[in-house]
């Protein structure tokens, strides 16, 4: 019940933030409940098959995914997010705590080059650097995400994102909802993969999602009644809080 009611007050801040929080997942479980890493990195990936699911299909019906560069880029994610999972099972616990949050961090850095600065790129400048084959293109963001992902247990969705953006050329909007789209694949290899090193467990994945989801259903509800630096600095702190805590242990 404790793990369950931590995870709706998380919930509230995710929802509101729009994030998927598997970093943050990764901290508490840790930190506050003992929960051996790994085991943790395996529960959020999981978990962020199912708090993702609606998502996607809620952009789906908005027309924000682009099917095909999400397919591509998913597909490639699954298989290095599924080896970034067997890689992981052989890291020693106290180093992938720092590795970990270290990746938070550098997530933090990533959404502040996604909401401050990438805006700025005019769209000439984007379509040049979405020039040449998409499924290559769409391979390589995918290969790079996934194997984050699968190794450290986060979403990468600001890695993705950033990808979709930059390397692919999509607007805004698109890299939102397919970012949503791409994590799904990615989430379940990586998941699929700590199960099978027997880095996972049931009982656990249920009191995470049971809090989670009613959570971020909630706290969803408030994210267009602040102002907008406030919502951008939550998100950039959100990631930077995680890391923090992670390295408590």
């Amino acid at each position: 019940m404790g793990i369950t009611l931590t995870m709706f007050a998380m919930g509230l801040l995710l929802g509101f933030i729009g994030a998927g929080g598997s970093g943050f997942i990764i901290a508490i479980l840790t930190v506050v409940y003992g929960v051996p890493i790994h085991t943790a990195l395996g529960t959020s990936l999981a978990a962020m098959v199912f708090t993702t699911l609606s998502g996607a299909f809620s952009h789906y019906r908005q027309g924000n995914i682009d099917v095909r560069s999400g397919m591509i880029v998913g597909i490639f994610g699954a298989i290095t997010s599924y080896l970034g999972s067997k890689v992981a099972g052989g890291i020693p616990v106290g180093s992938l705590h720092w590795l970990t949050a270290g990746m938070l961090f550098l997530s933090a850095v990533m959404l502040v080059i996604r909401l401050f600065l990438i805006s700025r790129l005019k769209e000439d400048q984007k379509e040049a650097l979405a020039a040449g084959s998409l499924i290559w293109r769409a391979a390589l963001v995918g290969a790079v995400t996934g194997f984050l992902s699968g190794t450290f247990g986060i979403g990468s969705a600001p890695f993705i994102q950033l990808g979709l953006m930059v390397v692919l050329g999509l607007s805004v909007q698109q890299s939102v909802g397919t970012t949503m789209l791409v994590i799904l694949p990615i989430a379940l290899a990586g998941g699929t993969g700590y199960y099978f090193e027997g880095y996972f467990s049931v009982l656990l994945l249920v009191q995470v999602l049971a809090g989670t989801m009613i959570g971020s259903y909630i706290g969803a509800k408030f994210t267009n009644n602040v102002p907008l630096p406030i919502l951008k600095g939550a998100m950039v702190l959100t990631p930077l809080m995680a890391g923090a805590i992670l390295l408590i242990q």
